[in-house]
């Protein structure tokens, strides 16, 4: 499924395909906002998205062998909720 998919889905429920393609595209632009502030965003029952801080390593530069330095940064991560893993399984 992707996001015309979903956008199909919604709009069987609005009536507008117009609708349904502007309240999807609110929904992730909220969750990205939210990510971007360093907020989580908890869906009950779906998951959780939430930002994680990757550590600064070192790793290597496969062309070359040569040990760099990776800083540190900030990633994105969800935790699937229940509901989800029970529907999985």
């Amino acid at each position: 499924m992707n996001k015309n998919d979903i956008i199909n889905e919604v709009a069987e429920v609005i009536l507008s395909k117009k609708e349904a393609k502007a309240a999807v595209d609110c929904m992730f632009s909220k969750i990205l906002e939210a990510l971007g502030n360093n907020e989580p965003v908890k869906l009950i029952g779906f998951g959780t998205f939430k930002v994680n801080i990757q550590k600064a390593r070192e790793g290597r530069n496969p062309q070359t062998g040569e040990t760099i330095k990776i800083e540190e940064k900030m990633v994105p991560k969800f935790v699937p909720g229940k509901a989800m893993k029970d529907a999985v399984n």
